[in-house]
């Protein structure tokens, strides 16, 4: 360990010494960017920080457990990254795969897919629902993993899911105009029965949510962060949660 690590490693234990457990967010969710930025400025491929960025989810996973948040969500894939060519897509999905496999055999995590099924290819979706399928009982975090997710594709899909259930039911376009809320459109959200996210976070210093969890994030606080995910800390997350807690939160009051 260099002189600098240990420094960082004082300071994260002097922010955590002060961190307020009852301030601590339930739900946070976090847009995992600047793989492909980070490889590029340390000499890597696309590849290599797209496993750094997987390989860095464990640490934050262990870090939650540390300050009791409740959930996670991680945006893996969004449904614009099927724009990217199909020479880094593939081991993209390949990378994801693995990691979703091993957050399951973790035994710590309840793992749930956020996302469209449909837009991923079959080994994709038959790794998500075995990890769901593994995982249902395990009483630890949830860790909602984000993989062909879309935020406006979500609202449309929770219309879709409403519309349909109702259709079954028998009930006339009339009597669901009168019924349709904003509680009956969550409740066919993909995180449906969950808390919406208290903090979101974004590495890489974009500020911009780019289409994250639209919905849930109406009164989500958020915190934007300079650095790569790869290089993401915990000094980085502490900070993070420090920032929240000092907020006031007043829901437009």
């Amino acid at each position: 360990m260099n002189f600098r690590d240990l420094v960082y490693r004082l300071y994260a234990r002097r922010v955590e010494g002060r961190l307020d457990h009852d301030q601590v967010p339930k739900h946070i969710g976090v847009i995992l960017d600047g793989n492909r930025r980070w490889a590029k400025a340390s000499g890597g491929s696309a590849v290599q920080g797209h496993q750094a960025g997987a390989d860095k989810i464990s640490e934050l996973l262990g870090w939650c457990s540390e300050t009791d948040v409740e959930v996670v969500t991680l945006w893996m894939l969004s449904t614009d990254n099927f724009d990217r060519p199909e020479h880094e897509l593939k081991p993209l999905l390949g990378i994801i795969e693995n990691t979703v496999r091993n957050l399951a055999a973790d035994g710590r995590w309840r793992v749930h897919h956020v996302g469209t099924l449909d837009l991923l290819p079959a080994e994709t979706q038959l790794v998500l629902k075995e990890a769901e399928q593994s995982t249902s009982h395990v009483a630890g975090i949830i860790v909602n993993v984000a993989v062909g997710y879309g935020g406006r594709q979500e609202i449309a899909d929770a219309v879709r899911s409403l519309l349909l259930e109702h259709s079954e039911r028998g009930t006339t376009f009339e009597e669901l105009a009168e019924i349709v809320s904003t509680d009956l459109i969550s409740e066919h959200l993909y995180t449906r029965g969950q808390p919406d996210p208290d903090l979101v976070i974004r590495t890489s210093g974009e500020q911009r949510l780019s289409g994250f969890m639209l919905w849930q994030s109406a009164h989500s606080e958020y915190y934007f962060c300079e650095v790569f995910w790869p290089a993401f800390r915990k000094v980085d997350f502490l900070r993070a949660l420090r920032d929240y807690a000092a907020r006031h939160r007043r829901y437009g009051a």
